[in-house]
């Protein structure tokens, strides 16, 4: 089980990480590499991955019932997210396609 959830909390940072390069390279029109904020916003993102204690019952923050988030950050996260994915599917289609079908299963769960 242990390796599991550790797998699910390496594939929510590939995710967050992946959908914030995005981000900063079509908003802040960065090359390679992320600008200061969005560099800072990844690093707390993943930290916060990190030390979730909630990694074993929810697919993604998006749908978890505690927001660990400072105000700020989870706004700019949102930001990121509202941005970023829709565009996924364009530039990371499987990893796109599975967080959507991840995303419908947990919420499926959540309501029933």
């Amino acid at each position: 089980m242990a390796k599991n959830i550790q797998t699910k909390r390496e594939r929510e940072k590939e995710v967050v990480s992946q959908m914030i390069a995005l981000y900063c390279k079509k908003k802040h029109h960065t090359g390679n590499g992320l600008c200061e904020e969005c560099a800072k916003l990844e690093k707390y993102a993943l930290e916060r991955s990190e030390k979730c204690p909630f990694m074993e019952t929810k697919t993604f923050c998006s749908n978890c019932r505690v927001h660990c988030y400072k105000t700020e950050m989870r706004e700019k996260i949102r930001e990121v997210m509202r941005f970023s994915g829709p565009r996924m599917i364009f530039y990371h289609p499987v990893m796109a396609v599975r967080h959507v079908i991840e995303t419908k299963k947990e919420k499926r769960k959540l309501t029933h």
